[in-house]
């Protein structure tokens, strides 16, 4: 690990300006995702600004009547919340679905957004990766993609975005509050959050430079059937396979978002008018112009049987 120095900012404002004016300067919250990054010098940071002190940890009642969730809320109480619980289920089981107890409890909401794809070839420097190092070239492309993407690839990467809570959000509609350098704020709605990867892979989000989340808002609830279903190696601390959250209703319409098949959570509004019709139809219409490899094609097989398994469960 590269020598860094280390502040504290105050406020969500001074953060950001701060980080415009130090070169190289990366904010740290929970570091579950940015460590391991910098143990490896795949991230080397010249300065850390801790935001950890900024008052971003709570979960208010909007007056549209959602929640607005700081990004400072761990993930571990963000599950809890009761009102996640009973009115945003899938928002709970996602999270629960990821990582470990003892990551949950340092991970945060903004964080949580953040974190960098788990492609082997990106983890491993002497390898190429467009991703860590632009122009270098694309490992896994011809090399070994299991785990990696089916659609939203790209020639020059065909990493996934690796989180769940992502995938529920996408499915919520949420949208993500931002603060930037110059004290402006803006929202950005989830669907336009996460960059598909095109000709610059190494630009993941929407931020801009020195842009820091505040927070995430959701809209009102919409009722439904709340279900997130992950198929992964093993049981539990695993990255998914294939993921699939689903809001469904009773007359057979419904939301869904597949996760671990694209680089970003992976929702077509167009494929979820044909939930009627079954999962066969809406993975159809999800997947078409999917560019698998002969390794993990298999990953449209098993996104159509997963959610056949959550209409199952929901009329059940």
């Amino acid at each position: 690990m590269k020598a860094f120095t280390y502040s504290r900012a105050s406020s969500p404002a001074e953060a950001a300006a701060m980080a415009a004016r130090v070169q190289g300067a990366r904010f740290i919250a929970g570091g579950t995702n940015l460590l391991d990054l910098m143990k490896l010098e795949i991230e080397a940071p010249t300065h850390l600004i801790d935001i950890n002190r900024l008052g971003l940890d709570t979960i208010e009642q909007t007056g549209e009547g959602g929640l607005r969730i700081g990004a400072m809320v761990r993930n571990t109480a963000l599950a809890a919340d009761r009102r996640v619980r009973r009115d945003y289920a899938v928002l709970t089981r996602a999270i629960v679905a990821g990582a470990s107890g003892q990551l949950r409890n340092k991970a945060t909401t903004g964080g949580n957004l953040l974190q960098r794809t788990r492609c082997p070839y990106f983890y491993d420097p002497n390898l190429p990766c467009n991703k860590r190092k632009p122009g270098s070239g694309c490992g896994a492309i011809g090399g070994f993609s299991r785990q990696l993407g089916v659609i939203g690839t790209s020639d020059a990467c065909i990493a996934t975005y690796p989180g769940d809570m992502a995938v529920a959000l996408r499915l919520l509609d949420a949208m993500v509050e931002t603060v930037n350098p110059d004290g402006a704020t803006r929202t950005i709605p989830i669907a336009e959050f996460h960059r598909l990867w095109g000709d610059t892979p190494h630009i993941e989000t929407a931020l801009e430079p020195g842009e820091l989340i505040t927070a995430v808002t959701l809209p009102e609830p919409i009722g439904g059937r709340h279900v997130y279903h992950k198929v992964r190696d093993r049981s539990s601390y695993a990255f998914a396979l294939v993921s699939v959250a689903a809001v469904l209703q009773k007359d057979g319409t419904g939301r869904v978002a597949f996760g671990g098949v694209a680089p970003k959570p992976w929702r077509v509004e167009a494929a979820e008018a044909l939930l009627p019709q079954g999962a066969g139809a809406v993975v159809a219409r999800a997947f078409a112009g999917a560019r698998p490899t002969e390794e993990n094609k298999f990953k449209i097989t098993l996104a159509e049987r997963a959610l056949a398994g959550v209409i199952a469960d929901a009329r059940s």
